[in-house]
Parts: structure tokens; sequence; C-alpha cells
């Protein structure tokens, strides 16, 4: 875990701080790398890129911290408008609503008895390009070798494009009525959203606002079952939830947490939460629902192919997510592994916390941002 963490995440609540490095003329620079831009029209671009290159989208508006009703009814618009503009790029795309998991022929094997795809370290297999959501003939190396008696997953339709939300951009911390207004404004989207075939997932926000989100989507998935949640694994009550949800046939995002928390409600050693992290996994990829592993990291992707393989799951029966701008190597080498992967694509003008929390992650990305700023002195 980033040493520095705390105290970015500190800067990422402090006007001063924001006033501070919004101030530098590189900033812009520095967030282009994480950030599409700041309207559809910066973001269209690079979604017609990526679902080119094979992969997936997550688009995230940036807001968080409504204080005022017109905030969500602001909010909402721009989410309706940007789910109508997600299925229009999804056609021009030549994509259908959903792409078919496992298409046919995916569980063909090589007439020598070895798999079809490469693994996630890159070796074996071709380069044949894909759709989003379709796998290659790798689909094979998972349900070879499942456990004995682990029956394969059904085939999954994935949709290829989706939009994340954070329950407090919708209205969440209104006062009292805050989570009724939320959960409608949620209904409004999803009911749009599965009028253009577009999927949703709620982003996860701080430990406070966990019980209310969970119980607002399991409210309404039985209208939307697509409707997808964010699980932190840093949170200790992490483990609890993944084990409802795989039971519950669910489709859970799992990230490891980017908020700042108090140590009687999350881990604060980076090696506890990546065993919560493994934990969590197996539980998921153990039951009936939808994986979504958020991870850039080597060791986590490398446990979600062999507990796939484990548990009888072709790559496309679970999806790997990463965030834009971070690991674009791996998201291309992964897709041309067979496996699915979404990027999380953030867009809009309130940009400063999700920068803070990119960089409280890894080191690597707060050295980037503090060599743009030396170059430019």
């Amino acid at each position: 875990m980033n040493p520095l963490r705390p105290a970015i995440l500190a800067a990422a609540g402090s006007s001063r701080m924001k006033r501070a490095i919004t101030g530098f003329p590189v900033t812009a620079e520095v967030v282009h790398r994480f950030v599409a831009g700041e309207s559809r029209a910066d973001l269209a671009p690079v979604v017609a890129e990526l679902l080119a290159s094979g992969r997936m989208v997550s688009v995230d508006f940036l807001g968080e911290y409504t204080t005022e009703r017109s905030m969500a009814d602001d909010a909402v618009a721009e989410y309706l408008a940007l789910i109508d503009e997600l299925a229009r790029w999804r056609r021009a795309a030549g994509l259908d609503r959903d792409s078919t998991a496992r298409p046919r022929g995916a569980m063909r094997r090589h007439v020598d008895g070895e798999a079809a795809g490469p693994r996630p370290d890159g070796s074996g297999g071709g380069n044949r390009a894909r759709q989003p959501g379709a796998t290659t003939a790798g689909a094979a190396v998972d349900a070879s070798r499942a456990e004995p008696g682990t029956p394969p997953r059904p085939a999954q339709s994935i949709a290829p494009v989706e939009v994340s939300v954070k329950l407090s951009a919708l209205g969440q911390s209104l006062g009292l009525t805050g989570p009724e207004i939320a959960a409608a404004n949620l209904r409004t989207l999803c009911e749009r959203a599965q009028q253009a075939g577009v999927w949703i997932t709620v982003d996860a926000e701080d430990h406070t606002t966990t019980e209310t989100t969970e119980s607002t989507v399991r409210a309404l998935r039985p209208d939307y079952p697509w409707l997808a949640v964010a699980t932190q694994t840093y949170l200790r009550r992490a483990e609890e939830r993944c084990r409802i949800a795989a039971a519950e046939g669910a489709r859970i995002r799992l990230c490891k947490g980017a908020y700042r928390e108090p140590e009687s409600v999350a881990y604060q050693r980076g090696a506890d939460v990546d065993e919560s992290y493994l934990r969590c996994l197996e539980l998921l990829m153990a039951g009936s629902g939808y994986p979504m592993v958020a991870t850039h990291d080597p060791v986590m992707i490398t446990a979600a192919h062999d507990l796939s393989g484990r548990n009888g799951r072709a790559p496309g029966d679970f999806e790997f997510q990463m965030l834009y701008g971070i690991r674009s190597i791996e998201q291309r080498r992964l897709v041309e592994a067979g496996h699915a992967v979404r990027v999380y694509v953030p867009y809009g003008t309130q940009w400063y916390g999700y920068l803070m929390r990119r960089l409280a992650e890894r080191p690597a990305n707060l050295g980037f941002f503090l060599r743009a700023l030396a170059e430019r002195r």
C-alpha cells in the first residue's frame, strides 16, 4: 500500500490543497491521463477507441457530495443523456445490446489436449481480435481445469457499455429523505438503461453509506437483475457481503477501496487488504453470480485466473476491470488472452477527489504526477 496514502486522502478533503493543485497549469495534462474529459463530447472518442480495441466500458460522470436537490436532478439528467449516448456509440461500434460470453466453439481444445488460449502470464495462444464480452477458444483453459463435479457456468450475456454511479450524486445525503430520493433516481436510470441495453454499477463510497447503498441495490435488483454494486475489501465486513452476493447470484465489482477509513471498520495494512480480497474473490468465483475483478495487481489477476479454473468458469464468466489510463498494455493483453475486460472511464468537471484517490492507490501514479510537475518548472 502507498505509504503516503493517508496524507493524500486527507488532501482530497482539503479545499486549500484543492486550490493549490488545480492552480498548476500542468494539472490539466495530468488529469487527462486518468479522466476522459469534461463533457460527453470529450468522452465520445475515448469510448469509441476502447470499444474498437475489444474492451468494454463503465463510464462515470464525476459528481459527489450533492448538497441540493437541484444538483441531484442535474446528475440524473446527465446520466439519462449518457445512457442514450452509450447505446448510440455501441451501435456505431457494430456491437449488439449484449455479447454472448461463450461464443460457439469456445469450449474446443487443441487436438493435443492443450488449451487454446494464453494464460494471464502471456504464454501461449494467438492474437485474434474479438468483440467486447466475447471470449476466444481460450475459454477451454479454465473449463477444462474445473474441479471434478463442478459444472461449467451457463453462458452469460455481457453488456459492453455500462454506467457507474454514486448514490451520493443522486441525492443520498440530502437529509432524512436522501436515501429515498437516491433510490427513486436510481430506478429512473435503471428503467432507461434497461430500454437501452446498458448496465449500471453502483459505486462504493465511504463506509457510512455502505448499508444504505446495498439495501437500495437489493431492493431494485428483482426488477433489474443486472444491477451491480461495488464491494471494497478493505472493509472488515466485505467477506460477509461477498458470501451473501455469491449465494444470490449477484453481479459484484470487487475492489480494494479508495477512501480514508477508521481502523474500527477497515483494515489498515496492505497485506490484510490483499488477504481480504483473495477471500472475497474465492467466494465470488465459487458462487452463482458474475464477479467483476477490479484490480491492477498482478497477484490478484493470477489468482482470478486460477480460481476461475478451479470453479469451472471460462474467461467470459467473469470480467476484469481496470481504470482508464492505468496499465493499458495489460488491459489489451488480457483481451488478447480471451478475457472480458472493462475499463472504468470517468469524465466531468469534478475530477479533484477522483484524482486524489488514484494518486493514493498506487505510488506509480503519484510518481507520474510529481514528474509532470517537475518537468514544467
